[in-house]
């Protein structure tokens, strides 16, 4: 009799081990996909480059100081001259990489150009009454370094400081002189046509302004900017005095600074 209750102890044992293997299954199996299941996060990669373009208007373009020289009996005489530039728009393409929220750079691209009303004095060989009059237009094409501090964003703006570095290669057309002596072309000498002069100057810029956050990736960017160009050659001489003997560069300028009022667009590319 006892070895019947004994075994079937042992048989109720193993029923109950067996129907509790489910369970403990149950137990285990959360645990391991907790371990073994892949962990996916997402995850926003921002580059921080950016594309942008801009046209300015030259509010107040003002030209320096120039010097020439006249050639009269293998004598040079120098002379001063003054100018005015007209206003006209600038253009500007360039690429860019935002480091922080406050600190950008980028590199741009330009475009500006005017025209040359320049007055001055005659050759001595001409009556004391006579005045000169010369016109020729320029074009620039600059590539500048610039840099940029953000001042924080509220509801979509942010104002900034930034300045810019580099070179602008400016190419003069010919000059044409005008002399007049009391008002009337003087005799023997009405004008003459001055062959251009093309050279690389030193240029930098300061900048300041508001951008506004049309969408995430795109600002629309309003702001001023104060150029400043080195000086450089003007014009070389006319036919007439080169065949008299007259050589090297006849006339300078001493650069031109531009004061512009901005509007562009940049895009960000992540």
């Amino acid at each position: 009799m006892m070895r019947d209750f004994r075994n079937a102890g042992r048989i109720l044992a193993l029923l109950t081990a067996f129907f509790s293997l489910p369970a403990m299954a149950a137990d285990v199996e959360p645990e391991a996909e907790a371990d073994f299941a892949p962990q996916l996060a997402s995850i926003e990669v921002t580059t921080g480059w950016y594309l942008r373009g801009d046209v300015g208007y030259n509010a107040d373009m003002r030209a320096g100081g120039s010097s020439y020289r006249t050639f009269d009996s293998g004598l040079y005489t120098a002379h001063n001259g003054a100018g005015s530039l007209s206003r006209k728009l600038t253009f500007d393409l360039g690429v860019g990489y935002s480091f922080t929220d406050m600190f950008r750079a980028d590199v741009t691209l330009g475009r500006i150009s005017s025209a040359f009303e320049g007055t001055g004095s005659c050759d001595p060989s001409l009556p004391s009454n006579c005045s000169r009059y010369s016109s020729s237009d320029f074009t620039g094409y600059s590539a500048l370094a610039n840099v940029y501090v953000d001042l924080g964003t509220v509801i979509g703006f942010t104002p900034y400081v930034g300045a810019g570095i580099g070179y602008t290669y400016l190419s003069w057309d010919d000059f044409e002189s005008r002399h007049l002596c009391g008002g009337v072309a003087c005799a023997g000498n009405a004008g003459a046509s001055h062959p251009g002069e093309s050279d690389w100057r030193l240029t930098y810029a300061l900048m300041a302004g508001v951008a506004y956050d049309i969408t995430p990736k795109m600002k629309l960017d309003i702001g001023y900017r104060y150029t400043n160009v080195d000086g450089g050659n003007m014009h070389g001489w006319d036919a007439a005095s080169a065949a008299a003997g007259a050589t090297g560069i006849q006339a300078a300028d001493d650069g031109f600074s531009t004061h512009e009022i901005r509007v562009g667009l940049r895009f960000a590319f992540w």
